[in-house]
C-alpha cells in the first residue's frame, strides 16, 4: 500500500511537471514569434531560439521537483515514510534527480558552446550570396571550434581541480557539507560538468546584474507611468516636421542663384533630410497606433496596468529585501570567504524563505510560486534587454523590438536568457536558502529531560546540526555549490545586484513617460521595415 501511495503521488507530481513543460514550450513559441522579424525570419534560428529558451526554463522547473522529492520522503512529524525508510530507495530517487540535472546541464553546454554558435555563424555566412551551402557549413564549423575548445578547457579544469578531502568524525558543519560534495562527485565527470555550469552561471550573474536588475525597476514603473498621449505625440511630430522642412527650405534657398552649398551646409542638409524621413515614418506609425484597437484597449486597461505595476514593484522590493537579509545573514554567520559564505539555515528571519516553507506542504503551491519567480526573472530580464539592447562593453550589437528582431539578435537573446535562468537557481537559493537546501524536512530530537526510552521527543526543521541520516540535501544545492570560490563570487554579485537595482530604480523614476510607439522607429531602420505596418 505504501508503494502504491508513493507511485500515485509521484505520478501526480510528474503529471504537473509535464503540464508545466507544455506551458513552457507554448510560452517560448509565442515569446520568440512576438519579437521575430517578419522580413528576416529563418526557420533554423527560430527553432534553435525556442529550444534553447525552453531548455533553460525546463532546467529551472526541475528545482522545485528536487525540493519536493526530498520533502516528500518524510512526514510532518519528522519520521520517514515507509517507502523512504530504506537508504537504497532514497538513494535511487536522489540519483534520478541527479541524472536529470546531468542531462539538462549537458544539453545547455551543447547549446551554448556548439549549437547556438554554429547556427549564428551559419546565418552570418548566409548573408554572402557568393557562398554555397557547403562553404557556409565549413565556415560555421571553423568558427564554432573556438567555442568547443573553451568548453573542453572548462571540463578539463573542472575534472582535475584539486578538492581537499573531508576530515574524520570530529568535523565542523562546513566540513560535513564538503563531505557530501565529495560523495556526490566521486568521479571526474560530475566536477567537470559542475565547473563548466558554474562558469556559465558566473556569466549569467553578470547578465542578471546588467539586465534583470534594471528590468525589475523599469518594467513596473513603465506600467505605472503608462505611455504618452497619441494625439499629443502626433501634434508634436507634425510641428517637428514643419520645423525641419522650414530649415531645409532655408538651406536650399542659398543655392537658388546657382552657387553651390558649402560642405558644412551640405552636411546639415543631409542630416535634416534624414531626420525628416524618420519624422515622417514616426507620423505613419502614430497614425496607425491611433487607429489601432490595441491602443484603445490599453487605455481602457489603464487601472489594471497600474495595479500590476504596483504589484511588480512590491515583488521587486520583496526580492531585494530578502536578498539583503540573506547576504547579511551570510556576512554575520557564515564561515567567511574560505567557505563561499555558505550557511546551513536562516539565523535572521527571511520573509520569502518563511513563505515557501509555509506553502511547501500544500503541494503544488510552492512549485507554482517558484515557477512564478522564475518567470518573473525572465520577464523583467526581457524588459531590461529590450530597453537597453544587447551590448558588448560600450558597443551596442543588436536591438530587441517586436516583429523586427534579427535572427542573430534572437540567438543572442536566448543565450543571455539561458544564462540568466541558470543563475536564477542560485538567486532562489539566496532568496530562500533553507527551503532550497532542505525543503520542509523535519527531524526528531529527544528532549534533554527525558531518556531515549521515554519516547518524549520534538521536531525541528532540518539544518546542518541534524544527524546525517535524518535530512537529505537537494541535488541542486550540492551541484551548484561544489566549488567554494564560485559561491564567494556569487555572494559579492548579490551585493552588486542590489546596488544595480537601486540605481536602475532611481533612473527609471527620473525618466518620463515612454512613447506609444517606443522602439518601432529608429534612425538606422530601413524603409522596407515599415511594410508590415503599412499593408
Amino acid at each position: 500500500m505504501a508503494g502504491q501511495s508513493f507511485l500515485s503521488e509521484s505520478m501526480l507530481g510528474w503529471s504537473i511537471f509535464t503540464f508545466i513543460l507544455m506551458v513552457i514550450l507554448t510560452f517560448c513559441w509565442f515569446y520568440i514569434r512576438k519579437f521575430q522579424s517578419r522580413q528576416e525570419s529563418e526557420v533554423v534560428s527560430t527553432i534553435t531560439a525556442i529550444c534553447a529558451l525552453a531548455i533553460a526554463l525546463i532546467t529551472s522547473a526541475l528545482l522545485p521537483v528536487d525540493i519536493f522529492l526530498v520533502s516528500f520522503m518524510k512526514f510532518p512529524n519528522g519520521t520517514y515514510k515507509d517507502w523512504a525508510a530504506n537508504n537504497e530507495t532514497r538513494g535511487h530517487i536522489e540519483d534520478t534527480v541527479l541524472y536529470g540535472y546531468y542531462t539538462l546541464y549537458s544539453i545547455i553546454l551543447f547549446c551554448v558552446f556548439l549549437w547556438i554558435p554554429f547556427v549564428y555563424f551559419y546565418y552570418e555566412e548566409r548573408d554572402d550570396d557568393n557562398v554555397n551551402k557547403c562553404s557556409q557549413v565549413k565556415n560555421a564549423l571553423k568558427y564554432t571550434v573556438g567555442f568547443a575548445i573553451v568548453c573542453v578547457v572548462l571540463l578539463l579544469i573542472g575534472a582535475f581541480v584539486p578538492l581537499e578531502p573531508p576530515p574524520g568524525q570530529n568535523s565542523t558543519q562546513w566540513e560535513k557539507v564538503q563531505y557530501l560534495f565529495e560523495e556526490l562527485g566521486s568521479s571526474h565527470g560530475l566536477p567537470a560538468l559542475s565547473f563548466s555550469i558554474s562558469s556559465l552561471t558566473l556569466i549569467g550573474m553578470l547578465a542578471v546584474i546588467t539586465y534583470t536588475a534594471y528590468g525589475m525597476s523599469v518594467l513596473p514603473l513603465n506600467l505605472i507611468k503608462g505611455t504618452r498621449s497619441v494625439v499629443y505625440e502626433r501634434l508634436e511630430n507634425t510641428e517637428d516636421i514643419d520645423d525641419v522642412e522650414h530649415q531645409i527650405e532655408k538651406l536650399k534657398s542659398k543655392c537658388e542663384d546657382g552657387r553651390p552649398l558649402s560642405s558644412r551646409d551640405r552636411a546639415n542638409l543631409q542630416e535634416l533630410e534624414g531626420k525628416l524621413q524618420v519624422l515622417r515614418r514616426r507620423g505613419r506609425h502614430l497614425d496607425i497606433a491611433e487607429r489601432n484597437c490595441c491602443t484603445k484597449v490599453g487605455s481602457a486597461l489603464r487601472p489594471l496596468k497600474i495595479t500590476l505595476g504596483i504589484f511588480f514593484i512590491l515583488v521587486a522590493l520583496l526580492f531585494t529585501v530578502a536578498l539583503f537579509i540573506s547576504n547579511l545573514d551570510k556576512a554575520l554567520h557564515s564561515a567567511g570567504i574560505s567557505s563561499g559564505f555558505i550557511i546551513f539555515g536562516t539565523n535572521i528571519t527571511n520573509p520569502l524563505n518563511e513563505l515557501l516553507l509555509v506553502l511547501q506542504p500544500v503541494f503544488p503551491l510552492d512549485y507554482i510560486l517558484i515557477t512564478v519567480i522564475t518567470m518573473y526573472f525572465v520577464v523583467t530580464s526581457m524588459a531590461g534587454i529590450r530597453n537597453m539592447g544587447i551590448w558588448f562593453f560600450w558597443i551596442r550589437l543588436y536591438k530587441i523590438r517586436p516583429k523586427k528582431t534579427r535572427p542573430q539578435a534572437l540567438l543572442f537573446l536566448c543565450m543571455i536568457l539561458l544564462l540568466i535562468v541558470l543563475h536564477t537557481s542560485y538567486m532562489i537559493y539566496s532568496l530562500a536558502p533553507q527551503y532550497v537546501m532542505y525543503g520542509s524536512q523535519k527531524y526528531l530530537v529527544q528532549m534533554p529531560s527525558a531518556g531515549p526510552a521515554s519516547g518524549n521527543s520534538t521536531t525541528r526543521i532540518c539544518d546542518a546540526d541534524a544527524p546525517e541520516d535524518q535530512c537529505t540535501v537537494t541535488r541542486s544545492y550540492l551541484f551548484l555549490h561544489k566549488f567554494w570560490f564560485f559561491s564567494t563570487i556569487y555572494y559579492f554579485g548579490n551585493w552588486a545586484f542590489i546596488g544595480a537595482f537601486l540605481i536602475g530604480l532611481a533612473v527609471s523614476c527620473c525618466r518620463g513617460k515612454k512613447s506609444v510607439i517606443e522602439g518601432e522607429v529608429e534612425a538606422d531602420d530601413s524603409d522596407f521595415s515599415d511594410d508590415e505596418y503599412v499593408h
